[in-house]
């Protein structure tokens, strides 16, 4: 069983290990609602009972999705969604953005009724808007809060400049940052930032989008609408030279007897307490393998080796487009 423990400073406790839901609808190629059902109720048979939504997955029907999947046994989850970005369903190429206040209360208010739930464990700004005032952001949360319509606060993709702000207004209990052998960025300061201050780190894409793995060895591995096609460190230049730094990571987990998912879990994991990965899947062999990790133990001294082939810059290609590397880290 996946360990519990605390997650931040306001009374939440859950998984160490938790699920990433997002592919179950959308960007990852074909999906099975039914199989998705299946992964959420044996995670909970494996102890992860840490779910990570948010509206924009669909957009919505991931919401929808969850709530169907908790609905009978609601305590028994933790359940994170997120708001900030707003999507038309009419028109799948529309990308908005608003932290305002007023849209802070309505987007809680549709998740809620989404997910079929009185109230959401951890609500995630899921980016700053670079037009509001973080203030003004986490001030209209805070109130959410006050209405009991949410436990605790997250930010994603946050600076840490912007998280020092935001604690001002109310305590932050986690932030959502990508973190894994390919993305080290948080390592700089919000890894320890975190530590220091009982926030807790979700870290997502932790097996870096799949690649990690080393079960995708060319794009035809990949659906043809599948988001990483567009993605700069899936681009043919930049797939060939990050082939190598999955097939480091094979090798090592050959070496000890691990796959190699769950190679590059438990060395997230091994980075700190306060790290909860989610790694996302819509597979039942896929849960069950990144479920091993729990129990992958390293030396300090394999823990070196292992980050020595992965240097902060070790990837080839920025994580997301232009436009997206514009607002992470905000």
């Amino acid at each position: 069983m996946i360990q519990q423990q605390k997650l931040g400073s306001q009374g939440l406790v859950a998984s160490r290990l938790g699920l990433g839901c997002m592919g179950m609808s959308e960007f990852y190629g074909p999906h099975d609602d039914t199989e998705s059902l299946a992964v959420i109720d044996r995670a909970l048979e494996l102890g992860i009972n840490f779910l990570d939504t948010a509206d924009a997955y669909g957009p919505y029907t991931n919401e929808i999705l969850v709530g169907r999947a908790i609905k009978g046994r609601r305590d028994q989850f933790v359940v994170a969604t997120k708001f900030g970005f707003v999507r038309d369903p009419a028109n799948s190429q529309f990308r908005g953005m608003s932290g305002k206040a007023a849209y802070v209360q309505q987007a809680c208010d549709a998740s809620l009724k989404r997910l079929d739930i009185d109230t959401i464990d951890l609500y995630y700004l899921h980016r700053v808007d670079p037009e509001t005032p973080i203030e003004e952001t986490v001030g209209a949360m805070s109130r959410l809060v006050e209405q009991g319509k949410v436990r605790a606060l997250g930010l994603s993709e946050v600076s840490v400049p912007t998280l020092e702000r935001a604690g001002k207004v109310h305590p932050i209990s986690a932030v959502q940052t990508e973190y894994s052998l390919w993305t080290r960025d948080p390592e700089i300061d919000m890894l320890s930032y975190c530590r220091d201050h009982d926030i807790a780190f979700v870290a997502y894409s932790p097996l870096g989008r799949g690649f990690l793995t080393g079960k995708i060895r060319s794009l035809n591995d990949l659906a043809h609408d599948d988001w990483r096609r567009n993605a700069p460190r899936f681009s043919a230049e930049n797939f060939v030279r990050n082939q190598a730094l999955a097939n480091v990571v094979v090798r090592i987990a050959g070496r000890k007897g691990c796959t190699p998912a769950q190679l590059a879990l438990s060395w997230v994991m091994a980075q700190g307490e306060h790290i909860f990965p989610i790694p996302g899947t819509k597979r039942l062999k896929y849960l069950e393998d990144n479920a091993g990790a729990a129990d992958i133990r390293w030396t300090p001294e394999e823990l070196a080796e292992i980050a020595s082939f992965f240097p902060p810059d070790a990837a080839s290609g920025t994580r997301y487009t232009e436009g997206g590397m514009r607002i992470v880290n905000a």
